[in-house]
């Protein structure tokens, strides 16, 4: 069985945003694989997607701080300036986060670990909502 769902999500602040029930609500039809494969891809080019620690909101600040500093804006070698300061640095964080997850599903869930989440890492200052492309393949 193939399923592929187009998941809008709501525009966010800058940040590591935890998407993964969102993903659940939006996609009632994981419920009905027993087992398979999930594909997520965010259409976009300023924002990424990665697995990483759902308990703890610290996390998601020290991410915030880490990539702020490892790709700082203003930066007097960009070219691509012209949609904002943020935008250039923004595209470089989506390259080195990247923009897809390939996940498990066992039972109707994301065969996750005790600790992970999914989220979406949002790089722009001002970023419009964002498309998920959601395709499963299971039975």
């Amino acid at each position: 069985m193939w399923i592929q769902v187009e998941i809008n999500l709501a525009p966010r602040q800058r940040g590591y945003h935890l998407i993964t029930e969102e993903i659940y609500r939006a996609a009632p039809q994981l419920s009905e694989i027993k087992i398979g494969l999930a594909h997520l891809l965010l259409q976009h080019t300023s924002a990424g997607l990665t697995l990483n620690e759902n308990a703890d909101p610290s996390v998601r600040e020290d991410f915030e701080r880490f990539f702020n500093r490892l790709v700082p804006e203003n930066e007097p070698y960009y070219t691509h300036t012209y949609e904002g300061d943020d935008d250039m640095p923004a595209h470089l964080k989506s390259s080195l986060l990247g923009c897809e997850l390939t996940l498990p599903i066992t039972d109707g869930e994301f065969n996750l670990g005790t600790w992970q989440g999914i989220y979406l890492c949002e790089a722009r200052n001002r970023a419009g909502g964002r498309t998920l492309l959601l395709t499963i393949q299971g039975e």
